[in-house]
């Protein structure tokens, strides 16, 4: 009788709690001891106010998985030391290089990465590479780490030997326009590239020169000739 009762009770808690039916007047049967009653009502509320919490924290917990677990990323606003157009340059890189299409570059990517720059990488190396800058530990670069990079290198705050100095000195991200501050032989390379070509381009003036003048020559030995030829006429 004891737990039909409780059944009772707990039904019609439930009801009212959930807004199922509005709270009826149900008499309950008399018991031979009026303390069984109490008992009982007792432990039904006890056993409801466990039951409320847990539904209680169930709910507050499908709230919480239900809740942005990430911020949303602006690199504009995060790394402002670089303009908008080398924002751009960096992120055609990291497209050009993420060929799982997965917003990452992961350790085999960036070793393919490394060879295409000519510096191909050990594989301690590349672990080495991502370790520097992996803030969330998960062993691959997002977009926001791959940017640090060229702010860690911007800035003089990696070695000669690291491998993503030597990856954000070959990737030809021009990082020294307006803004960025502390660079140290950042672009020694791109430096050198420039100075090929200005030497490739001053050669080619060079045989230019040397064609116009020969067909300088060339139009006054006919002019010559022209006058010679008529002189005989």
């Amino acid at each position: 009788m004891a737990s039909d009762e409780l059944a009772q009770k707990l039904g019609r808690r439930l009801q009212i709690e959930e807004g199922d039916k509005e709270p009826v007047a149900v008499d309950i049967v008399g018991h031979q001891d009026g303390a069984e009653e109490k008992s009982v009502t007792a432990n039904a509320d006890a056993e409801l106010g466990a039951l409320l919490t847990r539904r209680e924290e169930l709910n507050e917990g499908q709230g919480e998985r239900c809740q942005p677990s990430m911020k949303v990323f602006n690199p504009y606003t995060e790394f402002k030391e670089f303009s908008r157009h080398q924002i751009k340059d960096m992120e055609k890189l990291f497209k050009k290089h993420d060929t799982g299409k997965d917003n990452y570059i992961d350790l085999m990517e960036l070793k393919l990465m490394m060879e295409k720059l000519d510096a191909p990488q050990t594989h301690l190396s590349l672990k080495n590479m991502i370790k520097e800058v992996d803030e969330d530990l998960d062993n691959k670069l997002s977009f926001r780490e791959f940017l640090l990079i060229f702010r860690k290198a911007a800035a003089g705050e990696l070695t000669e030997d690291s491998g993503l100095s030597v990856l954000a000195r070959l990737s030809e991200i021009d990082v020294s326009e307006e803004g960025v501050k502390g660079a140290k032989n950042f672009f020694e390379a791109k430096v050198k590239a420039i100075n090929d070509s200005n030497r490739f381009e001053a050669e080619i003036r060079q045989e230019q020169e040397v064609k116009k003048k020969q067909a300088e020559e060339q139009k006054q030995r006919r002019a010559a000739f022209k006058d010679l030829k008529s002189a005989f006429q």
